[in-house]
């Protein structure tokens, strides 16, 4: 990768990491499902209406929007309602990594070089730490949603990158088109009429500025950078910056929310730092792509 990706990695990983204390505070006062309903709402409108679509077939932009948004966030955002702390939810969520790596070498013939392999295991090495060190009050059900969150994430990354989409944002904005209607049905269905009516008639203001964040900052501008990252580079190149992401997370969870990890956590933290130094000793050259 070139400085100038690198540092919009990096910048992506600082924001997303961000991301989690975000989410934290806005689901004070709203339900998870129907807080990502309307974060998409605000994603949607007005950008579709200055931002082309992107020259892809639909099938990319339904199944960007079904893994990489909808799936992913309602996972996630059910996982952390349910007891998953923001530092760990940003620990485990990045198991996207390996799962994009393995996703993208059946699917896209990508396989990984030597030392992005390492890495990646080394990363996943730092997860199993985590998991196995975890606190006892944290359910093991919010545990599993926040690994099926970062499944879903990797699904809809190999998409991306299958897109060949040229603008990130483009990508980002049209593919949220399938999120809103089917989260605000679920919330419906599983919070209930009278919750969601008492959330959107008293929208504080820190579940409005969660939105914004996470809406404008997190979805236009970080996913679309990413999206713009995955659309020109190997996917394996792009997602281990991802792993900058939890160690924003625990940070800025223990700075802004008293969260002290533990020290399972930390040394989780540190092994998947680590595994993102070893997987970028690959340089700059191209994946080895295999020809069916």
């Amino acid at each position: 990768m070139k400085p100038r990706d690198r540092l919009l990695a990096a910048l992506v990983a600082l924001i997303l990491g961000l991301n989690f204390v975000v989410i934290d505070w806005g689901m004070e006062d709203v339900p998870p499902l129907l807080f990502v309903a309307i974060r998409f709402v605000v994603v949607l409108l007005p950008a579709i209406f200055f931002v082309r679509r992107p020259h892809v077939p639909w099938r990319f932009i339904v199944g960007v929007g079904l893994f990489m948004s909808l799936g992913q966030f309602a996972l996630l955002y059910s996982s952390m309602h349910l007891g998953m702390p923001p530092g760990l939810a940003a620990l485990v969520l990045q198991a996207q990594v390996v799962f994009t790596m393995l996703i993208a070498a059946g699917a896209l013939r990508e396989i990984p070089r030597p030392a992005q392999l390492a890495g990646a295991l080394i990363g996943s090495l730092g997860l199993a730490v985590v998991a196995f060190g975890r606190d006892a009050q944290v359910p093991l059900l919010a545990f599993l949603l926040c690994i099926g969150a970062a499944l879903s994430w990797g699904v809809g990354n190999v998409i991306s990158r299958a897109s060949g989409a040229k603008g990130g944002l483009s990508l980002t904005v049209w593919s949220a088109v399938v999120v809103p209607v089917p989260l605000f049905a679920l919330s419906l269905l599983i919070e209930g009429p009278q919750e969601v009516a008492t959330a959107l008639s008293g929208l504080g203001i820190e579940a409005i500025l969660a939105t914004l964040y996470t809406a404008v900052i997190a979805s236009l501008v970080a996913y679309g950078i990413f999206n713009s990252l995955l659309s020109r580079q190997p996917a394996a190149s792009v997602v281990p910056w991802i792993l900058l992401v939890p160690v924003v997370g625990i940070v800025a969870a223990w700075l802004l929310l008293g969260e002290v990890p533990n020290t399972a956590e930390l040394l989780g933290g540190a092994l998947m730092l680590a595994g993102l130094l070893v997987a970028q000793r690959a340089g700059a050259g191209p994946f080895r792509r295999v020809r069916s």
